[in-house]
């Protein structure tokens, strides 16, 4: 958590972590997710989507000055779990304990999705951006070594300044891994494409118009991929909200995304049947 990062930098010396360790009926939160209280009494993380956050910060007090973990069971009743989209209230158990900071580890995110996106433009950066916030791990690259610069892309977790083959033969893609092409040039993503189209990516994209997207689809199949394999290739990428600005795009972009690695269709949550809260698969 960046706001740990924080506090250790302006001299705190212990975190409470309050971890979700166990749940029964609804939860708004998935088991591991964890809700960091500073000395000051500052929160960051959520195990509940704000049903006991209070009742945990106020007992993060007392683990604060004993330094003795506690292991407590709370309640979600139906009228709190309807707040934050939930059929139904349940239980949840919470690990609440007392870390030094300087066990910054403890405290990254650890979210195990990964962005990688092709070409350093100004959505490279949006996007960057926004992953950040969600905890995953972003990883931009070009081999315009102009473009490929921290100026330009600061967000990024790593920059490659590498053309597409040298990439993916450096980041593994695998089933956590959402690739996005945005340089609008063949020489960069139709290697780049082959390449994340033949891995175990689970969301490959594609920037451009739809006419592009049929020239791009052409020269994949020279290239020597197969319909359905092509098929995987989200294109024009994101989903249809209007967007304009980079910043719009990007939201656009990862809604998709986010749609994809859920199974769902990324319409609206009012014309949907099912329960609201994804279920992922632990990692």
């Amino acid at each position: 958590m960046r706001e740990v990062e924080r506090w250790r930098e302006r001299g705190d010396e212990h975190v409470v972590v309050a971890t979700l360790v166990a749940a029964r009926g609804s939860a708004p939160r998935p088991i591991g997710s964890r809700l960091a209280i500073s000395e000051r009494g500052e929160l960051a993380g959520s195990v509940s989507g704000g049903c006991v956050e209070s009742e945990v910060a106020e007992l993060a007090t007392e683990v604060l000055a004993s330094g003795e973990p506690r292991n407590v069971t709370y309640g979600i009743s139906d009228d709190q779990a309807f707040s934050v989209g939930l059929p139904c209230g349940g239980e949840i158990d919470v690990l609440v304990e007392r870390v030094r900071l300087d066990d910054l580890e403890r405290f990254r995110d650890e979210s195990p999705y990964r962005l990688l996106v092709f070409g350093a433009v100004d959505l490279a950066e949006a996007l960057c951006k926004a992953a950040g916030e969600l905890g995953w791990k972003t990883v931009v690259a070009d081999p315009r070594s102009r473009f490929a610069t921290r100026a330009r892309v600061p967000s990024a977790d790593e920059l490659l300044v590498e053309w597409p083959e040298e990439v993916l033969e450096r980041v593994q893609l695998d089933e956590a891994t959402a690739v996005v092409c945005l340089t609008h040039e063949e020489k960069f993503d139709i290697p780049a494409l082959v390449g994340a189209l033949r891995s175990d990516a689970f969301y490959v994209g594609a920037l451009g118009a739809r006419r592009n997207q049929e020239r791009r689809r052409a020269r994949l199949l020279e290239e020597g991929l197969s319909e359905d394999e092509i098929d995987r290739i989200a294109g024009p990428t994101g989903l249809d909200v209007g967007a304009d600005t980079p910043a719009e795009t990007a939201v656009s972009i990862l809604g998709e995304i986010l749609a994809v690695r859920s199974g769902r269709p990324g319409g609206r949550l009012k014309d949907g049947q099912g329960r609201i809260h994804a279920e992922l698969a632990p990692r």
